[in-house]
């Protein structure tokens, strides 16, 4: 694919991600909704929210008001839920555009229903629980009454429950059982008290893969859309495919001499006569200053050598003796028999492949096919 004269950029593979939640379909037989959250795990929120729609979606997940209205700014016909913290001024807004808001408290909740008596319409909301994340949730302990209270609000109507596991990915460790008892025993409680939502979700990428009794009728998955597995321990089945490729160009190849010093502070000195190229891509895109880096020329893992500038980076070419200036350099993604993906990156970093893609820079354009 042309790069439209870009230095670098990321290849967004559509397809890819109507065949990921095609997929998730086929694998868990409930409504899907994925989850688009920070520019859709960096692959572009419109445009990736589309293809998840296009491939079976039926329901968008985001983490602020501002990205949901963009959908619905959008015509994307899928409803949008912001899963985290809504200012109460923004609830007017919420409900006019029929984006769905969480709740888990009665203040804000109460702040909500005020907020939204001008809207027109009532304000659709999920009320959250917390089962053990420790992050936003209603206690369940009185979660029957807490939505029995929602029911009685004015201008508000309560179309879900949902909650959110924390070691989903680590099926080993106890955490998600219990998180499920505590879920279960609070739906119970809502069918034996008649107010039970139509909605009912808990499932992030890992849970819908390893646990499928929390797939209940909706499931919310993130990182598993675009075809990046959650972690090491929760794999994605057959069927997925990566989504984003990431690519730069090489600027320069020269031959630098033996004792040589690179880049800032002079971190790798040259052993030899050494085949030098320059790469335009730097950590102001999020090509982290780490130490062992490797990128893909022609179709060879070559290493990245010296400290990672702003703007780009320096690799050694010894073994790619044909490459030229203009060449690609693949970041993230596939050339010939070799890939360096997501995964791979974020172990050498020290941290998750959510965080690697989440983290390319918004100045890196997305290309789509």
């Amino acid at each position: 694919m042309h790069s439209n004269g870009q230095t670098n950029w990321i290849e967004v593979d559509l397809e890819a991600i109507r065949q990921n939640v095609r997929r998730l379909l086929q694998i868990t037989g409930v409504q899907v909704m994925a989850v688009v959250k920070a520019n859709a795990y960096g692959h572009g929120l419109v445009e990736a929210s589309r293809a998840a729609v296009e491939g079976g979606a039926t329901w968008l997940g985001v983490a602020r008001i501002d990205e949901a209205l963009t959908l619905v700014q959008a015509g994307i016909p899928a409803p949008p839920i912001v899963l985290g913290y809504t200012e109460p001024e923004r609830a007017c807004e919420a409900a006019s555009q029929g984006v769905r808001l969480a709740v888990y408290d009665r203040t804000i909740a109460e702040a909500y229903a005020t907020g939204a008596k001008n809207a027109g319409k009532p304000l659709v909301v999920h009320a959250k629980f917390d089962t053990g994340m420790g992050r936003l949730g209603h206690s369940p302990k009185d979660g029957v009454e807490f939505v029995r209270w929602l029911k009685g609000l004015p201008n508000v109507q309560v179309e879900g429950v949902f909650t959110h596991f924390a070691e989903a990915d680590e099926p080993q460790k106890p955490t998600t059982l219990k998180q499920l008892a505590v879920f279960e025993e609070l739906l119970q409680g809502f069918n034996a008290a008649g107010l039970r939502p139509p909605l009912v979700h808990a499932a992030n990428s890992a849970a819908t893969i390893l646990f499928p009794q929390a797939r209940y009728n909706l499931v919310r998955p993130g990182i598993a859309v675009y075809g990046l597995q959650p972690s090491p321990t929760a794999p994605l089945p057959p069927g997925f495919r990566p989504a984003l490729c990431w690519k730069a160009r090489l600027a320069s190849v020269k031959m630098m001499p033996s004792g040589q010093g690179l880049s800032y502070n002079y971190q790798y000195f040259t052993t030899h006569e050494e085949r030098i190229g320059v790469v335009t891509v730097g950590y102001a895109d999020g090509f982290r200053r780490v130490a062992g880096n490797q990128v893909l020329v022609r179709g060879k893992r070559v290493p990245v050598v010296g400290a990672v500038c702003m703007d780009q980076c320096l690799v050694q070419l010894d073994e790619v003796q044909d490459a030229r200036i203009g060449d690609e350099v693949i970041l993230i993604g596939r050339e010939g028999e070799e890939m360096i993906s997501a995964e791979e990156i974020a172990r050498q970093w020290g941290t998750i492949g959510y965080e690697v893609v989440c983290g390319l820079g918004a100045r890196v354009p997305r290309v789509y096919r």
